[in-house]
C-alpha cells in the first residue's frame, strides 16, 4: 500500500498537464471555455436570424443551445479557475472608494449618456465613450502604480503608554522602468465591534462592598453577561504620504505615534492607496503585513509619586542597614558612608578615618508584589492607577542599585523587568489564588501593591514589607 501511494503521489504533478499539445490543464480549460462561449455567441446570433426569418423551432433550438453552453462553461470552468487563483493574490485585493470628484464625473457621464440615447447623436456617443475610457485609464494607471510597491514597517521593541515613539515606513518600488506617484500608507479597514452574551466565572461574596479578604463568605458562581467583543487596537491612525517614488528607489518616512492606553496593539495588514491620475477613485491595495506592539503601562516620573517613594525608600534602607551583623572588614571611610559605622579605635590607631563593613550590608534585595484584585473590587480608573503605580515603582527601582524581583498572580516569579511590564500591559481583574500564598520565604524586602488593608497580609510577611494600598481602603 505504501508503494502504491508513493506512485500515485509521484504521478500527481503530471496530472496537472494535459496530453493535448502538452499544455497545462488550466490553459486547456481556458481555451475550451473560450470555444464554448464563442459557440454560444454564434448560436445566439443564428437564433436572431431564425427569428427574423420566421422559424420558431429554429429560434428555440439555437437559443437553448446558447443558454446551455453558457451555463455549462459557467458551472465547470469558472469555479476551477477561481480555485487556481493564488491565495496571496486574493488577500492582497484592491478596494475602491469613489471620491467626490468621481461622483460628479459619473453623474455627468450618466446625463450625457441618457441624452445620447434619447437623441441618437453620434457626437454624444463619442463623448460618453471618451468619459468612460478616462475611468478605465484611471483604473489601469493606479493598478500599475501600486502593483510594484513593497512595504515594510519597523516598530520599537519597548513602548510605554502616553510616550511618543517613532515608527519607520519603508516603501520600495521594485519596477525597473515605471515610477509611482501620490501613494499613501493608510490604516487597514476594521469591522465594527459587536456584543454577544457570554458566561463568565463569578464569585458571590457578602457583603459586596468589601474587599475579598474581609467578606464573610464567598461562593463560586457563573453569570451571563452581554459583553462587547474585544476589538483589535490599531497601530496606525493616520496616513503617510509619498509624493513620488522613482523606479528601483527606496524611501523611508518616520512617523511619530503614541498609544493612549496599555495593551496589545496589532495590525494584520496595511494599505497602499492612491488617487492617481484623475482622483476619480481611491484605489487601496491591502498588504499582508502583520505587526504587533505590546504597550507597557504609563511609567510616571519619581516626582509624580513622591507621597509613596520617600517612605518606601526610607523603610527599605532601614531594613537593609539593620540586618547585617557579621563584621566583614574595616576599610577607609567613603563620603557616602554613615557616621554610625565609624570604628573609632581603628581610627585612633591608624590616624585615618576607618569604618566597619558588615558582610550583608551591601545586599539590597527588593521584591515587588502586585496583588491583582478580583473583578468588581476596584473601579476601572482606580485599578488602572494601581497598575501604573506597580509599573512606576518597578521601573524606578530597576534603575537603582537594587536587586529587584517581581511576583504577581498568574506570573512566574521573575527578575526580568520587561516580563513584569508585559504582564502589567495585559493584566485584568480576575478570580485567582491570593498572591501571598505563592511568596516563598526569603530575605527580600517586599513592596506590595494591593487593594486590601494590611490586615489581609500574613503577619510574617508584613513584618518585612511596605504596603501601598490602592483603592477605597487607605493606608493607616
Amino acid at each position: 500500500m505504501i508503494s502504491e501511494r508513493t506512485n500515485i503521489n509521484a504521478k500527481s504533478p503530471s496530472l496537472e498537464r494535459s496530453k493535448w499539445l502538452g499544455l497545462p490543464q488550466v490553459w486547456v480549460r481556458f481555451v475550451l471555455a473560450l470555444i464554448g462561449l464563442m459557440l454560444a455567441f454564434g448560436a445566439a446570433l443564428f437564433s436572431t436570424v431564425s427569428r427574423e426569418s420566421g422559424s420558431v423551432w429554429g429560434t428555440v433550438f439555437l437559443a437553448s443551445v446558447a443558454l446551455l453552453l453558457s451555463a455549462f462553461v459557467g458551472l465547470t470552468t469558472v469555479p476551477y479557475l477561481a480555485r487556481r487563483v493564488v491565495a496571496s493574490r486574493v488577500r492582497e485585493a484592491m478596494d475602491y472608494d469613489v471620491t467626490r470628484a468621481g461622483l460628479i464625473y459619473i453623474l455627468i457621464s450618466v446625463v450625457i449618456g441618457i441624452a445620447a440615447i434619447n437623441t441618437g447623436n453620434n457626437l454624444l456617443y463619442v463623448v460618453v465613450a471618451t468619459l468612460l475610457s478616462a475611468v478605465l485609464v484611471s483604473g489601469v494607471a493606479s493598478a500599475w502604480v501600486l502593483g510594484s510597491l513593497l512595504l515594510d514597517v519597523h516598530l520599537p521593541e519597548h513602548v510605554f503608554a502616553g510616550r511618543p515613539m517613532l515608527a519607520r515606513m519603508i516603501l520600495r518600488n521594485t519596477s525597473s522602468w515605471l515610477p509611482s506617484f501620490s501613494v499613501r500608507v493608510v490604516p487597514a479597514k476594521r469591522k465594527a465591534s459587536k456584543q454577544s452574551w457570554r458566561w463568565e466565572s463569578y464569585t458571590l461574596g457578602f457583603p459586596r462592598n468589601r474587599a475579598p479578604q474581609d467578606q464573610w463568605f464567598r461562593l463560586p458562581d457563573r453569570r451571563l453577561r452581554r459583553v462587547p467583543d474585544k476589538a483589535e487596537k490599531p497601530i496606525l491612525r493616520e496616513s503617510v504620504y509619498f509624493p513620488f517614488l522613482a523606479p528601483g528607489l527606496e524611501l523611508r518616512a518616520d512617523l511619530e505615534i503614541s498609544f493612549p492606553t496599555r495593551g496589545r496593539y496589532c495590525e494584520k495588514n496595511f494599505g497602499l492607496a492612491t488617487r492617481f491620475p484623475f482622483s476619480f477613485l481611491t484605489k487601496t491595495r491591502r498588504i499582508n503585513l502583520a505587526r504587533e506592539v505590546m504597550v507597557f503601562p504609563v511609567v510616571e516620573p519619581a516626582d509624580r509619586f513622591l507621597e509613596v517613594l520617600p517612605m518606601v525608600t526610607g523603610e527599605f534602607e532601614s531594613f537593609v542597614a539593620g540586618r547585617g551583623y557579621d563584621l566583614h572588614r574595616i576599610r577607609e571611610y567613603m563620603p557616602d558612608d554613615s557616621a554610625r559605622h565609624v570604628d573609632w579605635k581603628a581610627t585612633a590607631r591608624t590616624g585615618s578615618l576607618k569604618v566597619r563593613e558588615f558582610s550583608r550590608e551591601d545586599e539590597r534585595k527588593l521584591r515587588i508584589v502586585f496583588d491583582n484584585p478580583a473583578p468588581g473590587v476596584l473601579p476601572p480608573e482606580v485599578y488602572e492607577r494601581a497598575v501604573r503605580m506597580a509599573a512606576s515603582l518597578a521601573w524606578h527601582f530597576h534603575h537603582e542599585d537594587v536587586e529587584v524581583s517581581f511576583v504577581a498572580a498568574g506570573l512566574e516569579p521573575t527578575e526580568d523587568i520587561f516580563a513584569f511590564l508585559r504582564y502589567l500591559a495585559l493584566v485584568e481583574p480576575q478570580e485567582a489564588t491570593p498572591v501571598f500564598s505563592r511568596l516563598r520565604a526569603s530575605d527580600d524586602y517586599n513592596l506590595i501593591v494591593t487593594s486590601s488593608s494590611e490586615n489581609g497580609i500574613p503577619s510574617a510577611l508584613a513584618a518585612r514589607s511596605y504596603v501601598v494600598s490602592i483603592g477605597p481602603i487607605a493606608k493607616a
